[in-house]
């Protein structure tokens, strides 16, 4: 089995549209941390039949108990699907080159502390950029810094105001995210199968 940790704070389309993609992968297995008791995430992952673990701060940044989670559930890739907090270094230590986010706009611009969804959103809308769009990247101890595997550009229309940039932007993830997942997969997959034939 390869096992797939998503961690997500809020609504959870994105962790959604993942697990969906995967429903005929027997082999893909999903659990769902958020450091949010009330979001709308824990719905989503209960409907879909997945695994629900809450854990709160000091749980993350204090102790060892999500990290030991993660080992006894053998995780093979952790995927944040809008998951506010910075990853620890312990995890990124224990996890390397497996931990990868989404963000809502073209990287290196709009990243860092705090330019996360509406946010972003307005700063780019503020800007007059002409295009927008997403960037999936590796995670490592900074926001927004990890090294960057796919990127896919939106042009914005003079009329364009933030919501209608944050619409344009879902539909990017939605269609990109779960794909690019599925090649990180493949790769976990061949790691895996030439493990077993050598041992």
């Amino acid at each position: 089995m390869i096992q797939i940790a998503i961690f997500a704070s809020g609504n959870g389309s994105n962790a959604a549209k993942i697990i969906e993609h995967f429903k005929l992968q027997k082999d893909v297995s999903f659990v769902v941390l958020s450091n949010n008791a009330n979001a709308f995430v824990i719905e989503r992952a209960k409907r879909l039949g997945v695994e629900v673990a809450v854990f709160e701060k000091n749980e993350l940044y204090k102790t060892k108990s999500v990290l030991q989670f993660l080992e006894c559930k053998e995780i093979d890739l952790i995927v944040l699907a809008g998951f506010m907090w910075l990853i620890p270094s312990n995890l990124v230590t224990a996890f390397p080159d497996k931990i990868v986010n989404i963000h809502p706009a073209l990287l290196p611009k709009y990243g860092g502390k705090g330019m996360y969804g509406d946010n972003v959103h307005k700063a780019v809308i503020e800007n007059k950029e002409t295009n927008s769009g997403i960037t999936i990247h590796l995670v490592n101890e900074k926001y927004d810094e990890g090294q960057v595997i796919f990127q896919e550009k939106v042009k914005i229309e003079p009329k364009d105001t933030a919501e209608i940039l944050a619409h344009k932007i879902h539909a990017l993830e939605h269609l990109y995210y779960p794909l690019i997942i599925e090649e990180l997969i493949e790769e976990i997959r061949k790691k895996k199968n030439k493990k077993e034939k050598t041992s």
